[in-house]
């Protein structure tokens, strides 16, 4: 392709009007003729002068095409000959398509990204949870942030930045911040009966990474977990992950409860929610809780606790940690800021027995690299000056009420033929609905109401035989929204159950 006939050819392809700058139009125009052999290795190409005559630009702009083009190998220039394609253009020598190739491909996006994920990969996608939505009636698990005591934070985090100490910006030590681990070792020990040290607490980003490490230092791909049936989504996806084989064990009113062939094959790990059962919210009995701990021990299993809501009781004291309990160093206790105080702080925390205490350190920093150091020490402080306890007992009273009202709501729409179970406890309460209804269809009707509720279907091993539910979270609504909201929530049940009305 002569100069002329390239001055041609681009003239043809420029859009002044379509809004992209005529640098990146023409950049991408060159890169397409080299790598489509319109303009062959070893061919010299236009001055930057005739060109920017030819085309009517600035000769700015195609002395700053030619340069990048120079900078990602396509051409070469040299002092006083010109401006050559290279012999050899990087995208020929990676084996990269040309830029036509795609719009040639048939094949839709969303089926080769599909086709690009791993097994694993695509299966975690397959049975995400997430949800676009993260606030608003009625999202389960989200507490109300606006409560949160931002003065006192803020107080916080004005102290620390100024007397900045350089040793709070660099990545956490293994286990993190010391002053975070001694505060939570006297909350835990005195609220939770959590029998421990400092040493053994290992400060994490929350549930899923406190999961993930205990998972990774303690089973290899291949080893049987149980899980609760229904158990938390989100738990489920890391285990998805983890080439672990998840083996689901049905719940009743007394919590995870295996049968005689499960405890036949005893499991390397188990997880379970003790306190507060997600997301049913029955408590798991002393009973059931000594037979666990008893068979945990002579079968060498590690139980991993997560101790999910368990602040927050409604009518009677918080109960005492399955980890308190444990006397042979069996139990992995799992906790996190995220419902006490805000999501987005990214807090949790493990506490481990005592003799994996240094291992899970030293893996935590190794596989992470934690810092938040900052918010650590504004924790710690906040912790010890009584203000977490403090905002504990303030929100449990402010979402007594708001579960109160919700019942209220839901029993004057509907009065017994839609009861709630799990309501006594935690930030969500569960709405029973008629056998065989599909509940994620409710669901997606509630959202195009502006509603936000989960369907419980999707919390079981099996959704197609679980039985169907909507996960109602109050704790994030205010009191004056509580009740219209349930009546939109209602309205989007009765027209998707015409035969229920």
């Amino acid at each position: 392709m002569r100069a002329s006939v390239l001055s041609d050819w681009l003239a043809q392809r420029l859009d002044r009007g379509n809004g992209q700058p005529i640098y990146r139009q023409l950049h991408r125009l060159l890169q397409q003729a080299i790598l489509s052999r319109e303009l062959p290795p070893g061919s010299k190409v236009p001055s930057s002068r005739l060109l920017a005559q030819e085309l009517g630009i600035g000769r700015n702009t195609v002395t700053q095409v030619y340069e990048q083009l120079v900078l990602e190998g396509y051409v070469s220039s040299a002092t006083g000959r010109g401006t050559f394609v290279a012999d050899s253009a990087p995208d020929e020598i990676v084996g990269v398509p040309d830029a036509e190739a795609p719009a040639a491909r048939s094949e839709p996006a969303p089926q080769q990204a599909r086709r690009a994920l791993s097994t694993r990969g695509a299966r975690l996608i397959a049975g995400a949870g997430v949800s676009k939505r993260q606030w608003g009636a009625f999202m389960p698990g989200v507490p109300d942030v606006t409560k949160f005591p931002a003065r006192v934070w803020s107080r916080l985090h004005n102290k620390y930045w100024r007397r900045l100490r350089p040793d709070l910006l660099t990545y956490a030590p293994g286990g993190g911040l010391a002053s975070l681990r001694h505060a939570l070792a006297d909350y835990l020990r005195t609220s939770r009966s959590v029998r421990c040290t400092p040493e053994q607490i290992i400060i994490t980003t929350g549930i899923h990474q406190s999961v993930d490490l205990a998972v990774r230092l303690l089973s290899d791909p291949g080893d049987v977990i149980w899980t609760e049936d229904p158990c938390y989504w989100g738990v489920r996806s890391v285990l998805h992950v983890s080439g672990l084989e998840s083996r689901p064990i049905a719940v009743d009113e007394e919590g995870i409860n295996p049968s005689a062939d499960d405890l036949a094959q005893p499991p390397k790990l188990m997880l379970v929610t003790p306190s507060h059962q997600y997301p049913l919210g029955m408590v798991m009995s002393l009973a059931r809780r000594r037979m666990l701990l008893e068979y945990a021990r002579q079968n060498q299993c590690w139980i991993i606790e997560d101790d999910y809501d368990s602040e927050y009781r409604y009518g009677s004291r918080p109960l005492a940690s399955l980890q308190g309990l444990d006397t042979s160093g069996q139990v992995i206790y799992v906790g996190s800021f995220g419902k006490t105080l805000f999501p987005g702080l990214r807090i949790g925390y493990l506490v481990v027995p005592e003799a994996l205490a240094e291992s899970f350190a030293t893996a935590s920093a190794e596989l992470y690299r934690e810092g938040q150091l900052l918010q650590q020490a504004m924790l710690a402080e906040f912790i010890a000056e009584g203000h977490f306890t403090s905002h504990i007992r303030k929100m449990r009273t402010l979402y007594g009420q708001r579960r109160q009202t919700l019942l209220d709501a839901a029993a004057q729409r509907y009065g017994d033929a839609l009861p709630a179970v799990g309501g006594d406890a935690g930030l969500h309460l569960v709405m029973q609905l008629p056998d065989g209804t599909d509940d994620r269809r409710v669901a997606a009707a509630a959202l195009e109401r502006n509603i936000v509720v989960r369907p419980l279907s999707g919390y079981y091993a099996q959704p197609l035989l679980a039985p169907s539910g909507l996960l109602i979270g109050y704790a994030c609504v205010p009191d004056e929204e509580i009740a219209p909201a349930l009546n939109t929530l209602a309205d989007a049940i009765d027209a998707t159950l015409p035969e229920f009305v």
